[in-house]
């Protein structure tokens, strides 16, 4: 039997076996329902994890963005420090 065959068997229309419909209703009547002020709690619940969660992330890329912008604060200082001694050099070496 090819691939095509087997997947046409597994996916052929079957009947249910017979009271199947009312055992399954009768199992949805038999799980506990949460109470709407439950859902609710739950809710929140879960909003004031997410809102944390993402504040706490912005407050990390924050402090990355400040950590970044003084090492390109330090570089552009060390930059202008060796520009200025290159600079006082070669004044110095042309004037002698």
């Amino acid at each position: 039997m090819n691939l095509e065959s087997q997947l046409r068997a597994a996916l052929r229309h079957k009947q249910p076996p017979a009271g199947f419909r009312e055992s399954a209703l009768a199992a949805t009547r038999r799980q506990p329902r949460l109470r709407p002020a439950w859902r609710a709690i739950a809710a929140a619940a879960l909003l004031t994890l997410l809102a944390g969660g993402t504040t706490a992330r912005w407050v990390e890329e924050r402090r990355e963005g400040q950590r970044a912008k003084e090492q390109v604060l330090t570089a552009l200082r060390i930059t202008t420090d060796k520009l200025r001694d290159t600079r006082e050099t070669i004044h110095e070496a042309s004037n002698h």
